[in-house]
């Protein structure tokens, strides 16, 4: 008999939460943000750039996970300038550490760009915080290599936040891409056996928080820099879609409780909650 996590909704704090506040912070929390599909260097990226540097006043964090396509076209040193570090200069220079993975738009050679903290590997865990361990991968490329890896290192972990994080969603509402529903055949067999609690992805262009599966509490956040207009199909899977404008996502954990806030470019908060982390036995 094994414990897996189930993740279920405490509490809705959309009304709880107005717009444009960041919150709520609680001691002894760890907090960190969310991107996807970031790369463009243009002018909605430096929006989102500059708005998380102006959430961070109010909701301090020194960790931003990225869920691929870091770099659009051209990736030579000056395209990491202007389609990185230039849209997140203010967060670079307080010391925040940006952890990536790896899109489909990206060269794998990103890997050893020392900024992306990679530090040559395409897959790989870090863990920023007691009882949190994240685990990002390379969707690219799914092989009996990184699936023998992300096992022991799942299996081998102690931390009671297991979060994963990589760019094509194993649920999707997308009309454009939809499920990576190989991926899940590979991949949610393993995150059920050991009790991984939460999984970030980007690959579509807007922001879908899914319905939990088999215990499992999915989001896509793909539009911050990027939007498809419209382009969340109607299904059972979505608890929340927002396509209106570019976006990326807040969170904070303590204890068993995980609070999140989707904000936009422009500041407004779209979507708000709390998941709590409950262990159980199969």
């Amino acid at each position: 008999m094994t414990h897996r996590i189930i993740l279920f909704f405490y509490l809705s704090l959309a009304l709880a939460w107005p717009a444009e506040v960041h919150g709520p912070i609680k001691a002894k929390s760890f907090r960190f943000a969310v991107i996807g599909d970031s790369g463009t260097g243009g002018n909605g990226a430096r929006e989102v750039g500059a708005q998380l540097a102006k959430a961070r006043e109010t909701f301090p964090f020194d960790v931003v996970v990225m869920l691929g396509d870091n770099l659009y076209g051209g990736q030579k040193p000056k395209d990491f300038q202007t389609k990185f570090e230039q849209p997140y200069k203010t967060l670079l220079d307080a010391g925040v550490k940006f952890y990536a993975s790896l899109g489909n738009h990206d060269d794998p050679s990103q890997d050893s760009y020392k900024l992306f903290n990679m530090n040559g590997r395409k897959y790989y865990t870090f863990q920023p915080a007691d009882r949190v361990r994240f685990f990002a991968l390379d969707s690219n490329y799914m092989d009996k290599a990184q699936l023998s890896w992300l096992e022991g290192e799942l299996k081998k972990t102690n931390s009671d936040w297991k979060i994963c994080f990589f760019h094509h969603p194993l649920y999707s509402s997308g009309e454009r891409h939809g499920p990576s529903l190989e991926m899940r055949a590979l991949l949610e067999p393993l995150f059920v056996k050991y009790g991984v609690s939460l999984v970030l992805s980007g690959h579509e262009h807007f922001y879908e928080r899914i319905k939990p599966q088999r215990g499992i509490y999915y989001f896509i956040v793909g539009s911050s820099a990027k939007l498809r207009k419209d382009g969340i199909a109607r299904t059972d899977l979505t608890v929340k879609g927002f396509s209106s404008d570019l976006a990326f996502t807040l969170m904070e954990l303590v204890d068993d409780q995980l609070s999140f806030q989707t904000i936009t470019r422009t500041g407004q908060a779209v979507d708000s909650g709390v998941l709590v982390r409950t262990p159980t036995r199969e």
